[in-house]
């Protein structure tokens, strides 16, 4: 070190459990706000939007961060409103954006699709589309899971309390879900008080209801109700249209099997898909629909294109677009919905849809073997994006247009940089609001070369 200078001083890093009083001043990739300590070291908090002081609870301190949850609003942002989802005194806990007006959270997920692309991509010249608003704000979610736990009121059905894996707080009434999916539950809920059925205990090892698995079609009427428990023997559950229960992951012991019809149907568009238990299915059917319409405009077909649908699940993408193309070859790990994909081709009276069940890693050049190289690739992956393996594979099926649909920016960008240093132009981007009051945002990116 020159004489004369001084180290450089890092501001003093927050312990574990330390409490925080701080101002929000903007929001991060994936929904927390962001704040700083009067040393300038940035806080993440879980609960909080920009303009909101807040009481923090520093759960984990790092090097160069912390992240903490607000455990009391000491003077609310001017643009809060008031939580309508709200469970045992507690907000939704999938509901975490509730108290942000939803014009703010539409304008919110679409800059964080944008920011994604240009500072963990960056990428600069594409166009960014206007982000297409949710249908509606509310009551749009066709499946959610619930927890059974005990109470001092007995036995609870609902959601884990923020940062509770051994509390749950009973549920009557969630505003994500439909009316009918919240009756299903709550009829769960009454037999199984009735029959005096314990819930799971995981610390003691004791009794046996695990989760409830509530999924709706939207547009048939259909419920499917998929309970999970330990092994025990109890009297048939109450069956609406489906009903499947389960012992737990590993068993062989216990009830099994569908108790009436197996498997869910639903309409998107013209088309009706069968949906297995197990099987991937958007849980906004109606933007599901803005989603593929988004997308096919995006793929630009003229009526002869081979089409592959990586990630193709239960054949919803591929075969909506199977009648603008040529023909269309579905790519999916999960052989229960290659089944379902087969079946809905049939269903609809789909001859140009193939479907192969193998990982993308692998299954790519098989598919280039028996099919040939298609004008279009169609990518719809998990929220961890494409490994650099099947970003290789991608790029071996050399096709003139890419359409990637994302439910997650800050993997569609490393991927969106990948396509381009080889050869592919990012043309334009558009977000989608999938998931009203909550950060989680889809989008659709198209790549030309």
């Amino acid at each position: 070190m020159e004489a004369g200078t001084s180290p450089v001083q890092r501001a003093p890093r927050p312990r574990d459990g330390e409490a925080l009083e701080l101002e929000v001043t903007a929001l991060a990739q994936g929904g927390r706000g962001v704040a700083r300590t009067a040393g300038g070291f940035v806080v993440f908090v879980a609960g909080a939007i920009p303009g909101d002081r807040v009481r923090v609870r520093v759960t984990k301190s790092k090097r160069s961060y912390a992240e903490g949850s607000a455990i009391a609003i000491l003077t609310a942002s001017g643009d809060r409103i008031a939580d309508r989802c709200v469970h045992g005194g507690e907000p939704c806990p999938g509901a975490a954006w509730q108290g942000m007006p939803y014009e703010m959270q539409l304008a919110a997920k679409a800059e964080q699709v944008v920011d994604a692309l240009r500072r963990i991509g960056k990428l600069e010249n594409f166009a960014v589309e206007p982000p297409v608003a949710a249908i509606a704000p509310w009551r749009y979610r066709n499946k959610l899971e619930y927890s059974f736990g005990v109470g001092e009121d007995g036995l609870r059905l609902g959601f884990h309390a923020r940062g509770r894996w051994d509390e749950v707080i009973d549920v009557d009434d969630c505003l994500l879900a439909s009316e009918e999916n919240n009756q299903a539950r709550n009829q769960i809920r009454d037999w199984a008080r009735g029959g005096g059925l314990p819930a799971y205990d995981r610390a003691a090892g004791g009794g046996f209801l695990r989760n409830l698995i509530v999924r709706e079609g939207v547009r048939t009427g259909q419920i499917q109700t998929r309970l999970v428990t330990s092994p025990a023997s109890f009297e048939r559950p109450p069956v609406d249209l489906h009903t499947v229960v389960e012992p737990e992951s590993g068993s062989t012991e216990g009830p099994t099997g569908a108790l009436g019809l197996e498997y869910l149907e639903e309409q998107l568009g013209d088309l009706r898909f069968r949906i297995s238990p197990f099987a991937f299915f958007q849980t906004n059917t109606e933007m599901a629909e803005r989603l593929y319409e988004v997308a096919h405009e995006y793929a630009d077909l003229g009526g002869n294109e081979r089409v592959f649908d990586l990630y193709c699940g239960i054949g919803t993408i591929g075969l909506s677009m199977a009648e603008r193309a040529g023909e269309v070859w579905g790519l999916e790990t999960n052989e229960a919905a290659v089944i379902d994909a087969e079946h809905n081709a049939r269903l609809n009276a789909i001859s140009t849809a193939n479907f192969r069940s193998a990982d993308a890693r692998l299954g790519i050049r098989a598919l280039l073997d028996e099919a040939g190289k298609p004008d279009l690739v169609v990518i719809d992956p998990p929220r961890s994006g494409l490994s650099q393996k099947v970003v290789r594979r991608v790029l071996e099926c050399e096709a003139r247009r890419i359409v990637y649909v994302s439910c997650n920016p800050t993997t569609l960008a490393p991927n969106a940089a990948q396509l381009c240093e080889a050869g592919y132009t990012l043309r334009r981007v558009r977000a989608l609001d999938m998931f009203p009051q909550t950060p989680h945002i889809e989008s659709v990116a198209e790549f030309v070369r």
